[in-house]
């Protein structure tokens, strides 16, 4: 078995039945982004969706964002999530890498993510690819705060 990954270049279905799988894998508040939603995120300067194939079929996903701010270009991770059914076979590590070259290429000084404790396998793979646990306190501002 071996993991390809793609960018997304355009929605299709496959890609909205994907997501509606994987994300209350991920997020059990969020609803599954429609066919719109994901053409935005695509769409949008900055934005790479990144989606892992196992034998055809999409098992897993990631959003790159690189964005130039005064101390240089950054690049951050977010909404990796891998199948269940898949883990183990290297989807998010192959996911992570490509994010990271892909960072890279664009001239990214930094690619920062978070993940939360109790995602304990994340976490040892994130360090296991070198990322390096920041000591800082993440601020969320949520709606109607």
């Amino acid at each position: 078995m071996s993991v390809d990954i793609e960018v997304v270049a355009e929605v299709s279905d496959e890609l909205v039945e994907a997501f509606a799988r994987l994300l209350p894998q991920l997020s059990r508040s969020a609803p599954a982004p429609g066919a719109d939603q994901l053409g935005a995120i695509v769409g949008r300067p900055g934005n790479q969706l990144l989606v892992a194939r196992l034998d055809g079929a999409i098992v897993g996903t990631l959003t790159l964002v690189v964005f130039p701010i005064p101390t240089g270009l950054r690049a951050w991770i977010e909404d990796v999530v891998v199948d269940e059914s898949a883990r183990g076979h290297g989807a998010g590590a192959a996911l992570t890498r490509e994010a990271v070259r892909l960072a890279r290429k664009e001239g990214a000084k930094t690619v920062d993510l978070t993940s939360r404790p109790s995602r304990a396998a994340a976490n040892r793979l994130y360090e296991r690819l070198g990322f390096q646990v920041r000591e800082s306190k993440l601020y969320r501002l949520a709606d109607g705060s």
